[in-house]
């Protein structure tokens, strides 16, 4: 089958379900954003540097998503490409983030209508982001020669390779604290070291 980067050249069914997985890409994207804004903007958080990391890269994604969408519309699949990369480096780094919650490594405030922590809600928004981006990348590989599957699999490890550079070259994580947090001075609204009490 020849591949061809025209729109017509596709067929309309899988043309629609690539359209239908950019759509659901860029309104996940979209409230990704918007969330993660709210929680400092809104709520007043505190954003620790892997959420800086995880927001800079929703952030990209709705932007690739929001161009592509105004200047090559006609192409859903490889705008989708693009953003493959950027979400999986995000969903790399949120995952990280998340196991350093589940491991009690790092204690984060509840996340909106407190629901889970922050870090856990980061990490369902870039599994959703990931799947919609991925899938279609996949049903719309037809829309250039070189996009198909072995590119979209070095996608997504250049995108896991950026999350590692991410992990590894934040700031260190603090010291466990030797007293208990203030709830007024100190409250959580920041991921930081959980105190816990010394034994004897």
């Amino acid at each position: 089958m020849s591949q061809s980067t025209s729109l017509g050249s596709q067929p309309h069914g899988s043309l629609r379900c690539t359209a239908n997985w950019l759509t659901a890409a860029t309104i996940v994207s979209a409230v990704g954003t918007s969330g993660s804004l709210f929680l400092s903007v809104g709520l007043g958080l505190k954003a620790c540097p892997l959420c800086f990391y995880q927001r800079s890269f929703v952030m990209a994604v709705l932007v690739v998503l929001a161009l592509g969408r105004i200047l090559e519309r006609s192409r859903p699949g490889l705008i989708c490409f693009l953003c493959v990369p950027l979400t999986w480096a995000g969903l790399g780094v949120a995952a990280f983030h998340e196991y350093l919650v589940l491991t009690s490594v790092l204690e984060c405030p509840q996340a909106l209508f407190g629901i889970g922590t922050a870090p856990a809600q980061s990490l369902f928004v870039f599994i959703a982001l990931a799947v919609a981006v991925s899938a279609g990348a996949w049903y719309g590989r037809e829309e250039a020669r070189r996009q198909n599957s072995s590119t979209l699999f070095s996608a997504v490890l250049l995108g896991l390779l950026l999350a590692a550079a991410c992990v590894k070259s934040s700031p260190p994580i603090p010291p466990v604290p030797t007293t208990a947090y203030d709830p007024v001075k100190q409250p959580l609204d920041t991921c930081r070291r959980p105190f816990t009490v010394p034994k004897n």
